[in-house]
């Protein structure tokens, strides 16, 4: 096999946004809204779960293990996109698109776990609510933590 391509990639050219400076400031304008309230919201819940002691509960717990997925995958996914409004050229590296992809399926995967676990715990709180504190322990609600 002679003819074999032997070209790399080394990085992607972002074309599909727009080149019009007021589509782009506008586009900034709700990406960053979006960012800022994501961040303010996930930090709102854990901030008033930690802070509240009536809601010290495996339900609550893994809220809060949700929210700071959910601030993981907004670090991952917004930053990048916002910087890249405003430059000429909208590139990025081989790696750096690779890298974002493999976060993103990772906390993605680490959610859907965590969302399984929130599933069982209203499963055993609405059918079996006289033992959910005893199968809901707080041993559990960390092995939900650790298996995501």
């Amino acid at each position: 096999m002679e003819g074999e391509n032997h070209s790399v990639v080394s990085e992607f050219v972002f074309l599909g946004l727009t080149n019009s400076w007021g589509i782009q400031l506008l586009l900034f304008v709700f990406s960053s809204m979006f960012f800022v309230a994501s961040m303010m919201g996930n930090s709102l819940i854990v901030f008033t779960v930690d802070s509240e002691p009536h809601l010290h509960s495996p339900t609550y717990f893994l809220l809060v293990n949700l929210s700071f997925i959910d601030l993981g995958l907004s670090f991952v996914i917004s930053p990048k996109m916002i910087y890249d409004l405003f430059r000429m050229n909208k590139v990025i590296s081989f790696r750096g698109c690779v890298t974002q992809i493999l976060f993103i399926h990772v906390i993605g995967g680490v959610e859907i776990v965590l969302l399984i676990a929130m599933a069982f715990d209203r499963y055993v709180a609405i059918c079996k609510p006289l033992h959910y504190l005893t199968i809901m322990s707080p041993r559990m609600c960390i092995f939900f933590s650790v298996t995501a």
